[in-house]
């Protein structure tokens, strides 16, 4: 199937776990626009939630609203595909592994890609990022981000929901893209594989921080691999023992 009516793409998955590398790849495809963070779906899901009791009285019911915020939603997304020369639209905000329940009542035929890291580097890219605090709270944060999100596929099922696993991307970039697509039930683009020469909505800091980690690792490739293990190398013991604790069990139900 092609043009407007393709199923949307969402990209979700714990803050430093690789969403906008593959939001970029994606943005290469030539039939997939994948723009810039929204964020905003989560907070309107307050709609229907805390603010039913008050909103209500308007006398709509929640599927008029629901179908309202889809209907905004989706034209800003359309629009801007449009605007791009590209058929498809999809869109990564990574806290949206969060809201994937109710970003289902908007949307019944996305499909959605969780992006998965080992929580250990998601921690230590945290720390090396942020500083020491924001990686004490990512110990929280990333497998609280994996249980939700993977509850949330195990509902929506295998047509509409994959995990991508990030040392797999960067390790096989092509047989993983090549994944995804055919998962997306789109046709192979080799541009996936050279985002760089792209065009992207997307903030020069990206780009000088990608640029900065491909120095550091000495690869040319636009997709690096240096980063894979570094919360092994990297994290001090309070973090180290901090992720087990909080995070020990999802790293072993994910293999990590």
């Amino acid at each position: 199937m092609t043009g407007p009516d393709r199923p949307p793409i969402f990209v979700v998955g714990c803050q430093r776990s690789g969403t906008t590398l593959v939001r970029l790849m994606l943005d290469s495809h030539r039939n997939i626009s994948c723009g810039p963070e929204t964020r905003f779906l989560a907070d309107l899901a307050q709609i229907t939630t805390t603010n039913w009791k008050r909103l209500s009285h308007f006398g709509f019911d929640k599927e008029y609203w629901h179908r309202s915020i889809a209907d905004f939603f989706a034209t800003i997304q359309r629009d801007y595909a449009t605007s791009r020369g590209k058929a498809r639209w999809a869109d990564k905000t990574p806290r949206y592994a969060q809201s994937l329940e109710f970003i289902d009542e908007l949307f019944p035929d996305c499909q959605v890609v969780h992006v998965v890291r080992d929580g250990r580097d998601v921690v230590a890219s945290h720390r090396h990022r942020f500083g020491y605090m924001a990686a004490v709270k990512a110990a929280e944060k990333w497998p609280r981000y994996i249980r939700t999100a993977r509850k949330a596929g195990s509902r929506l099922g295998p047509d509409r929901y994959v995990e991508l696993r990030y040392e797999e991307l960067v390790a096989d970039p092509k047989s993983t893209m090549k994944g995804l697509l055919e998962f997306l039930d789109e046709p192979w683009d080799d541009a996936v594989l050279h985002h760089e020469d792209y065009l992207h909505d997307v903030a020069d800091k990206y780009a000088i921080f990608a640029g900065s980690r491909r120095k550091e690792g000495n690869e040319a490739e636009a997709v690096y691999r240096n980063r894979v293990g570094a919360g092994r190398k990297e994290l001090d013991l309070p973090l180290r023992a901090l992720v087990w604790l909080r995070a020990g069990r999802q790293l072993k139900e994910l293999g990590y």
